[in-house]
């Protein structure tokens, strides 16, 4: 893999900067974490070089002085939002966030809930998260948010909100994805804590879009693409640029804040202390990329690998028409087409000479290989047993699994689990080869080839099975799917 990015260069400034920025305020600073705060496999796809866990590795340095606190939109709970790289709503996530924060250390506080207007399944929620000790706080909807300032710096806004009790000088905001009110919760605190007293101060660590490069560079359009059901566009900061003379890119929702930002420290403090949405950031993202040109190929990589996430979501009715155009839009302003992931124009080709769906794979050292369908293997199972062939050395014509293996399989598949598919998916490809690995060699030198395909990437003429979509995911291949969902050609 080529790298683009400087981890290690990384992790020191930007810890350094966080240091910086907490030691500028008194009793407490509210730190909302954008993006994920590990598992930001976006980041290290966009970024190659960056460790999806470089936030935390960051936290760790400070964890005696921090706790965190989880927000969750109830409009994602009442929807099942999913978390598309692990494939499970927003609810499962946030316990399954804090058990990852606790297996480390870090104090996790509560869990708050926001947007919050009565609806039932939020309710439940909180009953089930109460009933395992963790505390839960309301926060409600308020109606104009984020412009009607009067409102919100209010008795009847923020002053409505539960208020999260804290004890640590830094308190950690962060969510499952975006869109989930970690601002909001931050600035209800901020003007609480001045009703009781306390001075507190508010920063915001947003990996994107990142502020020092150009508002059309790949690793920012691939943001909007990634935040494509949001609506976000990203923006010139037009109060930095007032303020400093200097171009920086920030995103609507922070702009749109901003005025309310202003207006809250000015009631706290007599003045404001950030001069523009920018200012607010403490993101070191764009002084530790080493290879701009690879970061560019790559972000560019996302875009389209978003643009088909997005045509197979709206072809299962997940998603908006609106979505997916403005992810064609955005290859249109980096003047990309899908043809520019190889890895289609195989499966493609190769479709045009079979009757069933075929699959490519492109290889961390480029090379191509493509499988179809038959009667025993789906296009991805016979795809991944080409591939680790090809790695292992082992020559194209030799069976790794025997037909006689198969078909006891396909039968309890069918005939006693009562399926419509006989062929072997990709995890059930697998578990056969690591049983045959105990007795053929050819087997085990293949088994032994799955971590060289992490950074391979794939491409299906037809909608894989979760099943398949999650093993590939494990793996660390990047895969995208044409929104069909069966080919037979007449022969």
């Amino acid at each position: 893999m080529k790298y683009g990015f400087d981890n290690a260069k990384y992790l020191k400034i930007q810890s350094e900067r966080i240091k910086q920025r907490i030691a500028a305020f008194g009793d407490k600073l509210y730190m909302e974490f954008g993006g994920k705060l590990f598992d930001d496999y976006h980041a290290s796809r966009v970024l190659p070089g960056f460790e999806p866990d470089s936030k935390l590795q960051m936290l760790m340095q400070l964890k005696d002085d921090l706790e965190i606190v989880i927000v969750i939109s109830a409009v994602d709970i009442e929807k099942n939002k999913i978390r598309a790289d692990l494939g499970i709503t927003y609810d499962m996530d946030v316990l399954r966030l804090r058990d990852e924060f606790m297996d480390r250390g870090l104090s996790v506080n509560s869990v708050v809930i926001t947007h919050f207007n009565g609806q039932a399944s939020a309710e439940a929620y909180r009953k089930r998260l109460e009933n395992m000790d963790i505390k839960v706080y309301y926060h409600y909807t308020i109606e104009g948010y984020p412009n009607n300032v009067a409102l919100i710096d209010s008795e009847e806004g923020f002053g409505r909100n539960d208020y999260v009790e804290t004890s640590k000088p830094l308190v950690v905001i962060t969510a499952p994805g975006p869109g989930s009110g970690k601002m909001a919760v931050c600035l209800s605190q901020l003007y609480q804590d001045n009703r009781r007293g306390v001075k507190a101060g508010y920063a915001k660590f947003e990996t994107f879009p990142v502020w020092s490069l150009p508002l059309t560079h790949p690793v920012n359009l691939a943001y909007e693409a990634a935040t494509a059901d949001l609506e976000d566009v990203n923006m010139i900061d037009p109060f930095h640029l007032d303020a400093y003379g200097e171009t920086a890119v920030n995103y609507n929702r922070d702009i749109e804040i901003f005025p309310v930002m202003n207006a809250l420290f000015e009631d706290i403090y007599g003045e404001a202390p950030y001069k523009s949405p920018t200012d607010m950031g403490v993101n070191m993202i764009g002084a530790c990329i080493s290879d701009d040109e690879v970061c560019r190929q790559a972000s560019l990589q996302e875009i389209i690998r978003r643009y088909f996430t997005s045509l197979c979501n709206f072809a299962d009715g997940k998603c908006s028409e609106t979505e997916v155009n403005k992810i064609a839009l955005l290859m249109k302003r980096a003047k990309i087409t899908v043809n520019d992931r190889k890895c289609v124009v195989a499966a493609r080709e190769r479709l045009e000479r079979s009757p069933l769906a075929t699959a490519a794979i492109e290889l961390e050292d480029g090379t191509i290989l493509t499988g179809e369908t038959s009667s025993l293997l789906g296009p991805s199972a016979a795809l991944l047993l080409n591939a680790l062939k090809h790695l292992a050395g082992i020559a194209h014509n030799v069976k790794l699994i025997p037909q006689t293996m198969i078909e006891p399989i396909q039968k309890l598949k069918v005939q006693y689990l009562h399926g419509h598919n006989p062929r072997l998916h990709t995890d059930e490809v697998l578990v056969a080869i690591s049983m045959m690995g105990l007795l053929d060699e050819n087997c085990r030198l293949a088994l032994e080839q799955l971590p060289n395909l992490k950074g391979s990437q794939v491409h299906s003429t037809v909608m894989l099975s979760e099943v398949d979509r999650k093993t590939f995911n494990k793996l660390g291949i990047g895969l995208t799917c044409d929104p069909v969902r069966k080919i037979k050609k007449k022969v």
